[in-house]
């Protein structure tokens, strides 16, 4: 499936030239993943990664601050140990990722966990909702679903501030053979979403970030107060397609750990209760992968990743 085409420029908000999430440094990535010699994809990561951990203070202390919510208060040398690895595993991510149409792309080993809950989710013939995190290596998530089902992932997400640097990323993700499309700050005003799950499609939505103007429910997420988006939910009240968990994690170079857990159908006219449990449990499943993986969890410049809103 296409992504709608946008009438806006490149810029599409006001970015700084060199900001970190800007095209200059996505199309350098790019040309080292994609041009440069193949030892670079696997040794000048960790590197990289570390220089953006020391050049960014606020994103280092976000990710410090989401470490101490995911399992709390540990030694000082693990934590600065825990906080370099997950910018080095992020960049070790992007680098693979890049490689996409290359000369230095290879497939990458990777193992599945649950891929049962994959089968009796489409099962139904309703369609499919997958909601996932920012972990590393989520974009493989659309692969092994077709993979393991025959179905196309199409993932839902909300736009990048540049949208010249969100089209270089979205290209290397539809050659991995993962779908993007880009909506606003609610799934729920896009039909086509509800049409195309009818019409048996999989659905990706991202679980950890509640974006300003979207809907959230409480709930307890890593043993404390927080919200997940509430259109995932509504989505599959509307369509009757089963909400299904699906977690990543990077284990070494071009190494990767897929995790898939039960799925949940949310009936047409849910009582409050049971919503809050419905999102309870995919609360439950990200704090669980999480937890297992922090490292792996990519919560950078977006404060306290579902937290309530105030």
């Amino acid at each position: 499936m296409r992504a709608p085409v946008s009438d806006s420029s490149d810029r599409e908000a006001n970015v700084p030239l060199l900001a970190h999430d800007g095209l200059v440094w996505r199309r350098l990535a790019r040309l080292g993943a994609a041009h440069g010699p193949g030892w670079f994809v696997e040794y000048s990561p960790p590197l990289i990664g570390l220089c953006a951990a020391l050049l960014l203070p606020s994103m280092r202390r976000t990710v410090r601050d989401n470490l101490r919510r995911v399992r709390g208060a540990v030694g000082r040398a693990r934590e600065v140990r825990d906080v370099a690895e997950t910018f080095t595993s992020y960049a070790g991510c992007l680098a693979e990722g890049l490689t996409s149409g290359s000369k230095n792309e290879r497939p990458p080993e990777v193992s599945v966990s649950g891929a049962e809950h994959a089968a009796r989710a489409v099962a139904g013939a309703r369609g499919v909702i997958l909601v996932t995190a920012h972990t590393a290596g989520w974009e493989l998530a659309g692969p092994v679903f077709r993979e393991r089902t025959g179905v196309d992932l199409v993932m839902v997400m909300e736009a990048e501030r540049d949208r010249a640097a969100r089209e270089l990323q979205d290209r290397a993700r539809r050659a991995r053979g993962l779908g993007v499309v880009h909506v606003g700050k609610d799934p729920l005003a896009s039909l086509t979403l509800v049409r195309q799950l009818r019409a048996g499609a999989a659905l990706g939505l991202q679980l950890d970030r509640v974006p300003r103007g979207m809907r959230g429910v409480a709930v307890r997420l890593f043993g404390q107060p927080g919200q997940i988006p509430e259109g995932p939910i509504r989505l599959s009240q509307v369509s009757g397609a089963p909400i299904l968990p699906v977690f990543c994690a990077r284990l070494g170079h071009r190494r990767y750990l897929v995790e898939l857990f039960e799925g949940t159908v949310v009936p047409r006219r849910p009582a409050p209760a049971e919503v809050k449990a419905t999102a309870q449990r995919l609360a439950d499943a990200m704090t669980d992968f999480v937890r297992r993986h922090p490292t792996q969890w990519f919560a950078f410049g977006h404060g306290r990743v579902g937290a309530p809103a105030g």
